[in-house]
């Protein structure tokens, strides 16, 4: 197989400067910044609301405050002068600070969490809606669980920020500040010497700073691993339990688990070091009060009042550093999760509708294949094929596994574009038009018949939303479809489960089918779609396949004897080129390759 030139096509994007970044490939060194200012456009149609919000944290943070001064007015002007009435209203007003300091943070609870919960839902939403748009190829890229981790594990550590942690960086922090400020107000002199442990402690901080940082960025990682590994086995848990894999199932998912679980234990034990810490450091800090204090106020340097407020204040000084610095482990994950969140925003689709790309006009069907070559990485497996498609003829595209069938079939779907040459559809070259206009036109039939959980009416739907009933019953019927539709308890209405469990094979293929021919499409793709068809489903679709095919431009990649000779021209793909076209008749009588393979599938049925 030949090799693409150096910076031709989708190979440059995998191989050159423009590689799509993998989320899960964060930089260390990325400013956190530069992630939250992306997120902040997202509070922008909540911004009352927010300004609201900061505002009762600020009264939060202030009747916090208050306890301390207000304490040492009433020692020093109440209880040491005697003064009854200065006490009584020192009481009340504490009391009073007590009910604001109440109902502001219950309303600052309500309208953070009200915030936060929108703002998450369209985070999500977002992402949901970008998944949704990137091509085919993002997604074979990408593990499945990966994906499900961005849109829960991901959005959940940003949900712990932005309801309670950001509460807690404004509470904190303007406590913090306060604390300080109100501390050099009483007695500078004292406050530095409170203010003496804080080189150890920013120390400290600045190590626990690197070292979680580390440390969630790789549970984020591993959470992923864990994710994917259990999407792949439960959506494939009939072959691993039809090789009896289970117990090398139950190993790789220890294995996963434990790299997990020894990612947690590095942020448990930098944690652990550190918070003690800072109780240690608080401790010394308040010893070191009481006594350059106490003997201040037995010098009658300071007042009990003073001393006591200011060893009130000394917890307010240190109480907010321990939460912010637990704040720290909910920020770092956050940031990790924003990382990998942001990273698929930014990735750019690389199959979108050109600008202004006009709608394709209701279409014929006639498709025409230019000197199409392609591949998926550095090599191609499309080599300069021309190809020519009548409207309303039926191709069959045969050929040995990896030939290239179904990427012909992907290219003329554009679920992916060609790297050299052109796709076109009644002349149109399919990347000159708009992506929803040709999929309107368009349909197509897996080999495997995917169903979503819901009835069969939805399932039926998903190609015609606008569909009645008796849509439903003609296509159901012309398919073979309705005699087991309606034996079923709930007929249309019944729930088919995930993934269509509930059914056979066969029959998710017949709903297949019929949700093909609902949509009513001029472009149609059967790639091996009568694959998982036993042989008397099979009779009903092959007399249902005039009906479905009539009047429709067909492409179907098909092993079965039955389904290649109804076609009226069969095209042999080998090495990823045309090797031979024509109807059956023609190339049996030419004897090549096809007279070879249709030999080898007759020896195979008998």
């Amino acid at each position: 197989m030949s090799t693409r030139p150096p910076g031709q096509g989708p190979a440059s994007r995998v191989l050159g400067p423009a590689v799509e970044r993998d989320p899960d490939d964060v930089r260390p060194n990325r400013v956190p910044r530069r992630v939250f200012r992306k997120l902040l456009p997202y509070f922008r149609p909540y911004a009352a609301r927010t300004i609201l919000t900061i505002a009762l944290m600020v009264m939060v943070a202030l009747t916090g405050l208050a306890g301390p001064a207000l304490a040492q007015v009433a020692i020093d002007r109440g209880i040491t002068a005697g003064d009854e009435a200065v006490l009584v209203a020192v009481v009340v007003v504490f009391v009073l600070a007590g009910l604001v300091g109440w109902l502001a943070g219950y309303w600052q609870s309500y309208l953070s969490g009200w915030v936060g919960e929108r703002v998450l839902l369209d985070l999500r939403t977002k992402l949901f809606d970008h998944m949704m748009g990137l091509e085919l190829g993002h997604h074979e890229r990408q593990p499945t669980g990966r994906s499900v981790s961005r849109l829960t594990n991901d959005v959940e550590a940003v949900n712990m920020l932005v309801t309670d942690g950001a509460t807690s960086l404004v509470v904190n922090g303007l406590t913090f500040l306060g604390a300080v400020g109100i501390l050099l107000w009483y007695d500078w002199k004292l406050a530095l010497a409170a203010f003496a442990i804080f080189p150890l402690l920013a120390l400290g901080t600045g190590i626990f700073r690197v070292r979680s940082t580390r440390a969630y960025r790789h549970t984020r990682e591993r959470v992923a691993d864990v994710m994917s590994h259990l999407q792949e086995n439960i959506s494939g848990i009939r072959v691993v339990q039809g090789h009896g894999r289970q117990d090398q199932a139950r190993r790789e998912f220890i294995r996963v688990n434990r790299d997990y679980r020894e990612a947690n234990m590095e942020t448990v034990r930098v944690s652990g070091v550190y918070f003690p810490g800072v109780e240690l450091l608080a401790a010394l800090g308040t010893a070191l009060i009481l006594y350059y204090g106490g003997n201040r106020v037995l010098d009658e340097d300071l007042t009990v009042g003073v001393m006591v407020a200011f060893i009130g204040y000394l917890g307010t000084f240190f109480d907010p550093i321990q939460q912010l610095s637990q704040l720290y482990n909910t920020f770092q994950s956050a940031v990790a999760a924003l990382e990998k969140i942001f990273g698929v925003l930014e990735t750019e689709p690389e199959l979108t509708s050109a600008p202004g790309a006009p709608d394709l006009p209701p279409v014929a069907g006639a498709v025409r294949l230019e000197g199409v070559s392609f591949g998926y990485g550095r090599e191609y497996v499309l080599h300069d094929v021309d190809l020519d498609i009548a409207a309303g003829e039926t191709v069959a595209l045969v050929g040995p596994t990896g030939a290239g069938k179904s990427t012909l079939a992907k290219l003329i779907a554009r679920l992916y574009d060609p790297d050299e040459g052109r796709v076109l559809v009644d002349g149109h070259d399919l990347r000159m038009v708009s992506v929803p206009s040709l999929r309107a036109q368009l349909g197509i039939v897996p080999q495997e018949g995917h169903l979503f959980g819901g009835s069969i009416a939805d399932n039926l739907r998903f190609a015609r939303p606008g569909a009645t009933d008796e849509d439903l019953r003609a296509a159901l019927g012309m398919v073979g479809a309705l005699e087991f539709v309606d034996s079923l308890p709930d007929g249309l209405d019944t729930d088919v489960q995930e993934r269509g469990s509930r059914l056979s094979a066969g029959q998710r293929q017949l709903l297949s089918f019929a949700r093909a021919l609902v949509a009513d499409p001029r472009l149609l793709i059967l790639d091996e779609a009568t694959s998982s068809i036993d042989l008397r489903s099979e009779r009903r679709i092959e007399q249902a396949l005039d009906t479905l095919l009539a009047g429709r431009t067909a492409i179907v990649i098909a092993h079965r004897l039955s389904t290649i000779r109804r076609a009226d021209r069969i095209v042999v793909v080998e090495d990823g080129r045309v090797a031979e076209q024509g109807t059956h008749d023609d190339l049996m009588a030419r004897g090549g390759r096809y007279a070879g393979l249709y030999s080898d599938w007759e020896r195979a049925a008998a």
